[in-house]
């Protein structure tokens, strides 16, 4: 594989499992030196093991967590060039808006949208500083559609990271700093299967409706999200950036 992320430092929140840790893998298989954030120490450690990397155990709620997961990175490589922010929850109690209690709302409004805000926010200086920089924000197909399944602060949360994203994108497109949404349709990730099996219906009920006819694999989002890390996608920011098999463009799917 092409290194085009050659020398290039990356961080992966959430880098233990599913798109995360497809992600860290194809970073590194693009040259890259990743910096993997996790609040489970088993999984964060044998992912960099995986990668070469290193490991920051970090609750991204945790304002000083965070900066020590920036300041860790930059002190060990001397740089923070990618910054994937990924680490996500989507809990069985965040469920329909007259079901779901204010602490389920607030937990997964704290873990989806707040810990990208905070990523956000002590990354872009040492972008800032380096005169350039890609940051890659994980929304959700969610972000654009609505849904009557609904995991009514997922999707919320879903919505504030992609007008976050494309805010930053724009405040920062001058000093060379790119911020995209990655947006992704239901992907094969431990979160997502685990969420089906207590549910075959709600799953075949969302699969349906998916032009491809079958959810992502990890691999396929790994593949956008290093694109859109690497000089390929120079001329690319504060994009709402559909992964998600036609689902958000289909009015009926194929027979």
């Amino acid at each position: 594989m092409g290194e085009r992320l050659d020398n290039k430092v990356a961080v992966v929140t959430g880098g233990g499992s599913g798109i995360g840790l497809a992600s860290a893998k194809r970073f590194a298989a693009e040259g890259a030196k990743v910096v993997i954030a996790d609040i489970d120490p088993a999984a964060g450690k044998a992912a960099a093991d995986a990668t070469g990397g290193t490991f920051v155990q970090t609750d991204v709620t945790s304002e000083n967590d965070v900066a020590n997961l920036f300041a860790t990175a930059h002190g060990t490589y001397g740089s923070v060039d990618i910054a994937f922010n990924n680490a996500g929850i989507s809990p069985p109690d965040d469920d329909s808006i007259l079901t779901t209690g204010i602490e389920a709302w607030r937990r997964v409004q704290e873990v989806n949208l707040t810990s990208v805000y905070l990523c956000c926010q002590a990354v872009v200086p040492y972008m800032q500083r380096q005169g350039k920089g890609s940051i890659i924000n994980t929304a959700s197909f969610v972000a654009v559609m609505g849904a009557a399944t609904s995991q009514i602060s997922y999707t919320a949360s879903k919505g504030g990271v992609l007008a976050l994203s494309r805010e930053l994108g724009v405040q920062f497109a001058r000093e060379g700093i790119r911020v995209n949404a990655l947006c992704p349709g239901p992907v094969n990730t431990p979160l997502l299967k685990e969420l089906f099996a207590k549910d075959p219906e709600k799953a075949q009920r969302r699969l349906v409706h998916v032009p491809a006819g079958r959810f992502a694999e990890p691999e396929e989002i790994a593949a956008a999200v290093a694109f859109l890390a690497s000089d390929d996608a120079s001329f690319i920011t504060a994009s709402t950036f559909l992964v998600d098999g036609g689902i958000s463009g289909a009015y009926v799917t194929p027979l």
